[in-house]
């Protein structure tokens, strides 16, 4: 028909993956820049915490923007291809570790993006925020 239900992250949602997101890198001892976006890349909800690195709030947002697009991790895209698409697309698709896709019920809702820290440190903030909601 002419119109599709779409699902959606409530504030609720944003506010409780931030929360426990930033609860996880503060547990590591590693601040980190988080970024929220939804299913067509529109930013949610972002927080730099202190002592986060003020570029890698750019980054996270790639990554965040990057994992809401294809529906998977960030490190899902070749690494041969990875320089190469963040040139043409001017560092707004990335292949850095910390980027994960929302999903709920089968459904692709969004993406989470976040750096500062290590690749390992920042799948594991964004793996905390995703255990905040119950995603995939």
């Amino acid at each position: 028909m002419f119109v599709e239900t779409t699902q959606r992250l409530t504030d609720e949602a944003i506010l409780a993956m931030l929360t426990k997101a930033v609860a996880k890198a503060t547990e590591i001892g590693q601040p980190q820049c988080i970024v929220i976006v939804d299913a067509s890349g529109v930013t949610l909800g972002q927080i730099r915490m202190n002592g986060a690195k003020y570029l890698s709030l750019k980054s996270a947002s790639a990554k965040a923007r990057t994992a809401a697009s294809i529906g998977a991790e960030t490190t899902a895209i070749p690494e041969h291809v990875g320089l190469p698409i963040a040139a043409a697309t001017e560092g707004d698709v990335t292949r850095l570790g910390g980027g994960l896709p929302i999903h709920m019920d089968d459904h692709l809702i969004g993406g989470i993006g976040v750096g500062s820290g290590s690749p390992e440190q920042d799948l594991a903030v964004a793996r905390a925020a995703l255990d905040a909601i119950g995603a995939q």
